[in-house]
């Protein structure tokens, strides 16, 4: 096993908040002469670009988030990062970026969290809060892949960049699981994300730069989070701004027990790695999965329990009510469960999760890597 480096005793983790800190630095790699280079290790951090960049000028990058967590043992481990490496090679493949291989983007972000390991967070208190496992702050990991080189024609450049940086984080929603309220969404209906047949399923810069505008507009208005339906009809559910939709089908008065996770499916939604992971956990549970087409009516028509943004930064967020225009002036708010707080299917979930990504439960599912830890020696 790997030493343990333990957590910085100078840094204030109970006031952590979803931000960017100073770090030891960031791991580069560069691709060029047709293959990547080894890794750099660069202690500020500043990139040096050509002013006629193609990342910079025609938008070709795509990055990545995942975590690092302390566990009881001292160990850090991340959480699926395979799925991670997989994710930004298809990102890469849709903006004509060489693909990042597996195995250096995993040596890639152990070197990132290894050479910071002091700023993973205590496992205790402030990694698991109670039986509920709740993570409340970890090391958020950030691959980024662009396309360095210049071209000042509308096309791939000959180089291009791979990086990795970290950052001690908190929550994303301030939300904390069993303790916390859920939060409120606002469906936006004046704008869309992503559309059939285009590039919502990759992790691209510039699909997130245009919700900006929107997303501080809902948050002046009083919402956390908006959602997004469909570009064609708009009467279908993508995707939350942040994250995946997900919901708990609510069941008959019959007394039937049997828990249904709904799915949406679209071409325009990414595909989440946290997603995976929770699907997979509903089905350790015994619980129905059902991936499809969701109407919008069904949440308007009451037909979910639950309902919760899902991903890497969000983790899953409780949602309470979905407010939408009925008509251009006026709105209306759809309450969901008790109209307060989260509901109790996706806290049990939540609660597998967040034990299983600090090490507080066993991984039974084999999620968390490596398995020796994060070897801080390297």
């Amino acid at each position: 096993m790997p030493a343990v480096v333990p957590p910085s005793e100078t840094f204030a983790w109970d006031k952590l908040a979803f931000a960017l800190y100073p770090t030891s630095g960031y791991v580069s790699y560069t691709y060029k002469d047709g293959a990547w280079g080894k890794a750099e290790w660069v202690s500020e951090p500043y990139l040096k670009l050509h002013v006629g960049s193609v990342a910079l000028n025609y938008g070709a990058s795509t990055f990545e988030g995942l975590k690092a967590f302390r566990h009881p043992d001292g160990q850090v481990r991340l959480f699926r990062p395979k799925d991670n490496a997989a994710r930004i090679q298809h990102s890469a493949e849709v903006v004509s970026m060489p693909p990042v291989p597996e195995e250096l983007f995993l040596e890639a972000v152990s070197l990132a969290v290894g050479r910071n390991l002091d700023l993973v967070p205590p496992h205790a208190p402030h990694g698991a809060s109670g039986s509920m496992h709740t993570v409340r702050v970890l090391q958020y990991v950030r691959p980024l892949a662009f396309a360095s080189g210049e071209n000042l024609i509308l096309a791939p450049p000959s180089e291009f960049q791979f990086i990795v940086y970290v950052t001690p984080t908190g929550s994303l929603y301030g939300t904390a699981g069993l303790k916390a309220p859920a939060i409120d969404a606002f469906v936006l209906e004046t704008f869309d994300r992503a559309a059939p047949r285009g590039v919502g399923h990759a992790k691209l810069a510039g699909n997130y730069a245009p919700t900006f505008r929107h997303a501080a507009a809902a948050k002046q208005a009083g919402y956390a989070i908006t959602l997004h339906l469909d570009s064609a009809t708009r009467t279908q559910i993508d995707e939350f701004s942040t994250s995946n939709f997900l919901a708990i089908k609510k069941r008959s008065s019959s007394g039937d027990d049997k828990v249904t996770l709904v799915v949406p499916t679209s071409e325009s939604i990414l595909k989440s790695v946290t997603t995976k992971a929770i699907i997979g956990i509903a089905e350790s549970f015994g619980w129905t999965v059902d991936r499809r087409i969701v109407k919008f009516s069904e949440v308007i028509e009451g037909d979910f329990e639950e309902v919760a943004a899902c991903g890497t930064a969000a983790a899953l967020t409780p949602i309470r009510s979905i407010t939408y225009h009925d008509t251009p002036e006026t709105t209306q708010n759809i309450s969901i469960g008790d109209g307060v707080n989260a509901g109790p299917r996706f806290l049990s979930i939540l609660s597998e999760l967040t034990g299983i990504q600090s090490g507080t439960i066993p991984d039974k599912f084999d999620w968390t890597w490596p398995k020796e830890g994060i070897d801080g020696s390297k």
